[in-house]
Protein backbone atom coordinates (compact mmCIF):
# COMPACT_ATOMS: atom_id res chain seq x y z
CA UNK A 1 0.00 0.00 0.00
CA UNK A 2 2.82 2.42 0.58
CA UNK A 3 4.17 1.91 -2.52
CA UNK A 4 0.90 2.60 -4.50
CA UNK A 5 0.70 6.30 -2.56
CA UNK A 6 4.31 6.99 -3.40
CA UNK A 7 3.96 6.13 -7.11
CA UNK A 8 0.58 8.16 -7.11
CA UNK A 9 2.95 11.28 -5.46
CA UNK A 10 5.60 11.11 -8.15
CA UNK A 11 3.08 10.99 -10.63
CA UNK A 12 1.33 13.42 -9.34
CA UNK A 13 4.36 15.91 -9.04
CA UNK A 14 5.60 14.43 -12.51
CA UNK A 15 2.39 15.48 -14.20
CA UNK A 16 2.05 18.87 -12.27
CA UNK A 17 6.13 19.62 -12.95
CA UNK A 18 5.55 19.37 -16.81
CA UNK A 19 2.40 20.79 -16.88
CA UNK A 20 3.79 23.65 -15.49
CA UNK A 21 6.80 23.64 -17.77
CA UNK A 22 4.69 23.11 -20.91
CA UNK A 23 3.13 26.33 -19.89
CA UNK A 24 6.10 28.27 -19.54
CA UNK A 25 8.14 27.45 -22.73
CA UNK A 26 4.63 27.44 -25.06
CA UNK A 27 4.54 31.20 -23.14
CA UNK A 28 8.25 31.69 -24.26
CA UNK A 29 7.63 30.35 -28.14
CA UNK A 30 4.50 32.58 -28.38
CA UNK A 31 6.40 35.72 -27.64
CA UNK A 32 9.30 35.11 -30.01
CA UNK A 33 7.01 33.97 -32.81
CA UNK A 34 4.06 36.21 -32.41
CA UNK A 35 5.03 38.99 -30.19
CA UNK A 36 6.61 40.62 -33.32
CA UNK A 37 7.83 44.59 -32.58
CA UNK A 38 5.89 44.84 -29.44
CA UNK A 39 7.19 41.66 -27.43
CA UNK A 40 9.16 44.40 -24.94
CA UNK A 41 6.25 46.84 -24.43
CA UNK A 42 5.75 46.07 -20.72
CA UNK A 43 9.59 46.49 -20.06
CA UNK A 44 9.70 49.23 -21.88
CA UNK A 45 6.84 51.13 -20.84
CA UNK A 46 7.82 50.38 -16.72
CA UNK A 47 11.39 51.61 -17.94
CA UNK A 48 9.96 54.69 -18.71
CA UNK A 49 7.70 54.87 -15.54
CA UNK A 50 10.64 54.04 -13.58
CA UNK A 51 13.10 56.85 -15.19
CA UNK A 52 13.95 59.35 -12.84
CA UNK A 53 13.12 57.57 -9.78
CA UNK A 54 15.15 57.68 -6.33
CA UNK A 55 17.15 54.58 -5.51
CA UNK A 56 16.96 53.02 -2.44
CA UNK A 57 18.18 50.21 -0.18
CA UNK A 58 21.43 48.20 -1.15
CA UNK A 59 25.33 48.66 -1.65
CA UNK A 60 25.33 48.41 -5.27
CA UNK A 61 23.23 51.30 -7.01
CA UNK A 62 23.91 50.16 -10.46
CA UNK A 63 21.28 49.89 -13.16
CA UNK A 64 21.43 47.06 -14.68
Amino acid sequence: MAQYFIDFIITSVLIVGITALMGVIANGIGERIFGGSKRKEHVNESKYIQSGWNLVGGKNKTIS
